[in-house]
């Protein structure tokens, strides 16, 4: 399987262990990644608010890019964020819109004929390489870790392309091929609050600290999307004082569970740049 490789902007940067980790299990999946030359920030959430045209030519010109690499090969963005501008973009019918975009990325010689397929890591994940690669692939059992699975928003809406928004379940036959026990929880789909644990603090808490209160028994939470991970993370001991009560928890991204059960080193999926990472999670991970 081959897939080109759309890291986008966090991945380069707070977000560093979630590149490392989809890296390394790709490799060790036989799965090769063609990263995108030349690729550019997707807009994220602030083109948005600063225009309507921008925040669809930046992911058409990341689209056209792909297609001048292999018009046949599936685009894999593991981040939610940058998963649905693109998304957005690629499903645009709008013929005059479309001219439009194609007029502003011509400047560089670019054009989009809009063939690439967007695909989110956790699809091709569950549908593409499967749990039965993981498992036969297994060397470190997780059979002593309940892990609750965390969706958050983006890779789910409102494209409901390979999973149900409302009550998900692709990361638990992943989180079941690795020996690991999944935390049913009515969590798994919520937002995490996003931006407004910086620009409306009062929600932000509220919506990590009843997402963090949920998954009391968990051992840890797993992630797909850099800004859930960074809300759930960061701002533990935070929410722990307003909240009176200990809410720490580890948090990791998906694939960084995947590479311990594969016994690839803690060094090679970024974990050291996790922010919480809990010494009763890491006794429990010795005793795997």
């Amino acid at each position: 399987m081959n897939y080109i490789y759309y890291p986008g902007c966090s991945l380069e940067g707070t977000a560093r262990e979630y590149d490392l980790s989809v890296r390394a299990i790709m490799t060790a999946a036989d799965v090769e990644l063609h990263t995108l030359a030349d690729w550019t920030c997707c807009g994220a959430s602030a083109a948005h608010a600063t225009s309507h045209l921008l925040s669809l030519a930046l992911p058409a010109r990341n689209l056209a890019l792909a297609e001048g690499m292999d018009a046949a090969e599936d685009i894999l963005v593991p981040c939610s964020a940058c998963y649905l501008n693109l998304q957005t973009a690629a499903c645009l019918k709008d013929h005059n819109t479309r001219r439009h975009i194609n007029s502003v990325i011509g400047e560089e010689g670019l054009h989009w004929n809009g063939t690439g397929r967007v695909r989110h890591l956790l699809d091709v994940l569950s549908t593409d390489v499967g749990p039965e690669c993981f498992r036969d692939r297994v060397e470190k059992p997780l059979s002593n870790l309940v892990i609750a699975p965390y969706y958050g928003c983006q890779c789910l809406r409102p494209f409901a392309v390979f999973d149900d928004p409302e009550t998900p379940r692709s990361m638990e036959p992943l989180i079941e091929a690795l020996g690991a026990t999944v935390f049913h929880w009515d969590m798994g789909g919520k937002c995490c609050g996003a931006a407004n644990m910086n620009t409306k603090t009062d929600v932000g808490i509220a919506l990590v600290g009843a997402i963090l209160n949920a998954a009391t028994g968990a051992d840890a939470i797993l992630t797909v999307c850099p800004m859930c991970q960074m809300n759930l993370e960061a701002y533990q001991n935070k929410i722990s004082r307003y909240y009176d009560k200990p809410l720490q928890i580890t948090i990791l991204y998906l694939p960084q569970l995947i590479g311990l059960a594969l016994g690839i080193t803690e060094k090679d999926l970024g974990l050291h740049l996790n922010l919480a990472v809990t010494e009763s999670f890491r006794e429990k991970l010795k005793s795997a």
